[in-house]
């Protein structure tokens, strides 16, 4: 699938902590801008949406999480590196295992590398900080 002319189902998990979330830091170089997202990814074929998200966890945190409630869905339509993207996007709020907890994780991902970390939610709610889709605010 390419990400950039397909509308592509993907699935984020929301994990809070102390009224921080775990996100993953990156670059637009064509905005120069700094941004934030929650973990997660595409929805393979006949993979349902927290399989999918409990896999995105694994391969990139390599832990598992427990999938709590469905928070909703939203379309997001968005400009990355100046290519247009389109996605549906199911949220769920997840747990992370206390054994499992860092302060900051690295990701290895499809060729590229991050690090996600806890950011108080204030921050974003301020907007100090850059946090996408905008429409996840409605399930912090």
């Amino acid at each position: 699938m390419d990400k950039f002319k397909e509308i592509r189902p993907i699935v984020l998990g929301i994990a809070k902590k102390d009224n921080k979330i775990l996100v993953s830091e990156g670059y637009d170089k064509v905005k120069n801008q700094v941004f934030y997202r929650c973990l997660g990814g595409g929805i393979e074929f006949l993979e349902k949406s927290e399989d999918a998200l409990k896999r995105e966890y694994k391969e990139e945190l390599g832990i598992d999480i427990e999938v709590e409630d469905f928070c909703g869905i939203a379309e997001n339509i968005f400009t990355y590196e100046g290519k247009n993207a389109h996605e549906i996007i199911l949220f769920y709020n997840i747990k992370i295992k206390e054994s499992d907890f860092k302060e900051r994780y690295h990701i290895v991902d499809d060729n590229s590398e991050s690090d996600a970390y806890w950011v108080d939610i204030n921050e974003f709610k301020k907007h100090n900080k850059i946090l996408y889709p905008e429409q996840i605010f409605k399930f912090l």
